[in-house]
Formats: C-alpha cells, sequence, structure tokens
C-alpha cells in the first residue's frame, strides 16, 4: 500500500452534501486515509458542523472561492501525503472504494492519476456523465467516456469493468500521485472549473506518467450540485476550457488546425441550441470563443512552459470524429467504437 493517503473533499456552501455524504466516506475512508475538507471560504456552517459532527476530519479553510483547481493547488501545497484523492462533495462512497485505488498506486510505479468506476446517485443501474469509466478525447478535441458517449448514458453491466489506461480521469473523484502532481505544476488554475482534470491527465501523459481507471472501486455521483448540468454558465465553460486545453498542449500547427475545425463546429452546436429556443446557450458559445481569443497572451506564455507533443504520443485518444460516427454513423456506445482506432 502507498505509505499514506489522503481524501479531500473541496466545499462550497456545501453544508447540506456534507450532512448527506461525509459521514459515510469518512467510515468507508477509514482506516486507509485521512479525510479533509477543504473549504473554499464557505459562509455557510460547512466548517463549524465538520468540526462538530465528525471531530476526525481534518479541515483547510481557504479565505475565498479558488474554484476547483486553485482550491485544490492550495490543498496539496499544505497536505503531506503520497496519494491525494479529490473528490466531491456529492459522492456517496461505497464500502471497499479505497483498498483497489491504493493496490493499483502500489503496484503501478508510473501511474499518475486514477479514478473509480462512476456510477449515477440518482439512478444507479447507469454510469454518471463525469467520468464514468474512464475518459477519452477524440481526434478533434472531444471528450467522451467508457459509458457514455455525449449525453448517452449507457447500463453498466460489468462491460467496462477491467482496469484500463485512458486519456483522462475524472475530476468528481480524481486520485493522484504526489510526485506526478508536482511535476506538471498541479491544476491551471485559470481554467477554474471544468475540464482542468482533462488538462492536468494531459500534462501528466506527456511527462510520461500514466492515467487510469479502476473499476473494482466503485462510486456513486450525484451530479450538478456545484453548477447546474444543462446551464449557460457551464456550456460557456466547457466550450471555452475546451479551446485552451488544445491550445496548451497541442503543437501550434495542428492546435491551429483543431482549433479552426472547432470554429466551424461550435457554430453549428451554436445554430443547434438556437433552433431549440435556446439562445442563451448561443450566446455562452460565443462569449467563450471571444473570451479565448482574449486570452491568447496569457495562454501563449503558459504554454511554453509546457512539453509539447501531439496526439499520437498519448493513450486513449480516438483517431477518428465522434461527432461524425455518434450522429452519422448511428455509434451510440463506446463498446461500438472499434478498438484499433484507440492510441
Amino acid at each position: 500500500m502507498p505509505k499514506s493517503i489522503a481524501v479531500a473533499v473541496l466545499n462550497w456552501n456545501g453544508l447540506e452534501l456534507l450532512k448527506k455524504y461525509l459521514p459515510k466516506l469518512v467510515n468507508d475512508s477509514n482506516p486507509l486515509a485521512q479525510v479533509y475538507l477543504i473549504d473554499n471560504g464557505s459562509s455557510d456552517d460547512s466548517v463549524a458542523w465538520t468540526q462538530a459532527n465528525l471531530p476526525e476530519v481534518k479541515n483547510l479553510v481557504l479565505d475565498g472561492n479558488y474554484g476547483y483547481a486553485g482550491g485544490y493547488n492550495r490543498a496539496l501545497r499544505e497536505l503531506k501525503e503520497e496519494i491525494v484523492i479529490l473528490i466531491n462533495s456529492d459522492i456517496e462512497s461505497t464500502e471497499n472504494w479505497l483498498e483497489p485505488i491504493a493496490k493499483r498506486f502500489e503496484a503501478e510505479p508510473r501511474l499518475g492519476a486514477l479514478q473509480p468506476k462512476i456510477l449515477d446517485l440518482k439512478d444507479r443501474g447507469k454510469f454518471e456523465y463525469a467520468g464514468a469509466s474512464g475518459g477519452y478525447m477524440d481526434k478533434l478535441g472531444y471528450a467522451f467516456c467508457r459509458g457514455r458517449l455525449f449525453d448517452d448514458l449507457e447500463e453498466d453491466q460489468g462491460q467496462y469493468d477491467s482496469y484500463q489506461e485512458c486519456f483522462w480521469a475524472t475530476g468528481a473523484c480524481l486520485a493522484v500521485r504526489r510526485e506526478a502532481f508536482e511535476q506538471v505544476r498541479g491544476l491551471y488554475e485559470p481554467l477554474f472549473a471544468h475540464m482542468e482534470e482533462i488538462d492536468l491527465c494531459w500534462k501528466m501523459q506527456l511527462h510520461d506518467w500514466k492515467v487510469a481507471v479502476e473499476p473494482k472501486s466503485v462510486v456513486f455521483h450525484l451530479g450538478g450540485a456545484t453548477l447546474e448540468t444543462a446551464s449557460p454558465r457551464k456550456t460557456y465553460l466547457n466550450f471555452r476550457n475546451n479551446l485552451i486545453i488544445l491550445f496548451l498542449n497541442l503543437p501550434p500547427l495542428e492546435a491551429m488546425r483543431i482549433i479552426l475545425s472547432r470554429l466551424l463546429l461550435d457554430g453549428i452546436a451554436g445554430l443547434r441550441f438556437l433552433s431549440q429556443g435556446k439562445w442563451r446557450f448561443l450566446v455562452a458559445i460565443l462569449q467563450a470563443h471571444f473570451s479565448f481569443y482574449g486570452l491568447f497572451n496569457k495562454l501563449y506564455q503558459e504554454r511554453i512552459k509546457r512539453k509539447q507533443k501531439s496526439f499520437k504520443n498519448t493513450r486513449g485518444v480516438y483517431k477518428r470524429s465522434l461527432i461524425l460516427d455518434f450522429f452519422a454513423h448511428g455509434k451510440k456506445r463506446f463498446s461500438e467504437l472499434d478498438a484499433k482506432d484507440f492510441v
């Protein structure tokens, strides 16, 4: 087993979620890990309630809301454990969730990031949107999961229960090796929330760390507790951050080619929203693009600090267009994608 494990719950005004899920998480994590509450400057009674009801939980109280990336970066500068599990406050753990994770890190010395299987707390027989059974990316930079293509969620029938390397591991429950996290300079804070874990895992792969999913470990995710699943704000962050991570991690010519392709495809997505009467989502996509272009100088300074490689040097990349296969060829399940088309 790793010498030390921390389970770090990031919280912002999530008292009701803590009451529901934190006591079980503490019980299910004992005795393998120390549980921490990382509080992002909450104005409710989250910290006081935790101190009064769960004295075994250690509290790290930040002086403001730094988002997912900023909150966890500050937390990992304070925590000393070898393995740190970044976990949402709306995750319901299971009795044996931690042991498979600990064993996998012990067996794989170059494993930088790992996720459990994520199932839907509202529909326990289905995979959950944020991670399912491992994250992947297609050749145009669209993220998807083993068990979830776009918004289509599969029933969990054990079809994705194998341990497997993948492109990214979900930030909803993300176990990281401290050494790898520090080597890649942690999470990129300007992303604030959404896709920051994809960027982190991409950076780890570029530094020769592995990213994987261990389905022997299972947790349930409520989802949408911090930001409504279908909201203009989330649409803005997803579209903007997707462009950002492509620019930061791809070689210049490849980044330019893919971002130009995304300009067209994102425009089509915006028109689709407009045809559905969801004009605020169209505005969110436009804002995402203008925000990305406005950040160019800052992003350029960041990318020169990174080791640049192409998709073919990373695992878990789908060499075809998922949009084409999903909408034109009717491939609605991950298992329908040809294994030979993955790097």
